[in-house]
């Protein structure tokens, strides 16, 4: 599977701004979907993600009621909606897929539960 994010670009602190995450893959809809973010000198940290179905988002609480995950499955996309960002939300958004299976659970706040990694959007916040 392969992973394009896009949206990335300079934004006032306040505005908002949706990243988008094209997904080539025959059975996108059995992907759990998640968007992290790492800003330079720092670790990758998770940002949000959904679940295949789309009946379960979690969010990293830096975030929570600011951002919106969600997934267009007929169009092969993940968004992640960014409301009122803060500079400390500048980081390169990554966006990454995992393969549903019933007997296993995901780990959305977990790197290495991803199997598959978009190049990443930069997103750049001015106060």
């Amino acid at each position: 599977v392969q992973l394009q994010a896009s949206g990335g670009g300079l934004v006032q602190a306040g505005d908002s701004l949706r990243l988008s995450c094209a997904v080539s893959a025959r059975t996108f809809s059995s992907y759990h979907m998640g968007w992290f973010r790492q800003a330079p000198g720092k670790e990758r940290e998770f940002v949000a993600a959904i679940t295949w179905s789309g009946d379960m988002t979690y969010y990293a609480d830096s975030v929570k009621g600011r951002f919106t995950i969600s997934r267009g499955n007929a169009k092969n996309t993940v968004y992640l909606q960014m409301n009122s960002p803060k500079p400390e939300d500048a980081a390169v958004y990554y966006c990454a897929a995992k393969i549903y299976h019933p007997l296993v659970r995901l780990r959305p706040h977990t790197v290495d539960d991803y199997e598959s990694w978009g190049q990443g959007t930069q997103v750049t916040v001015s106060s």
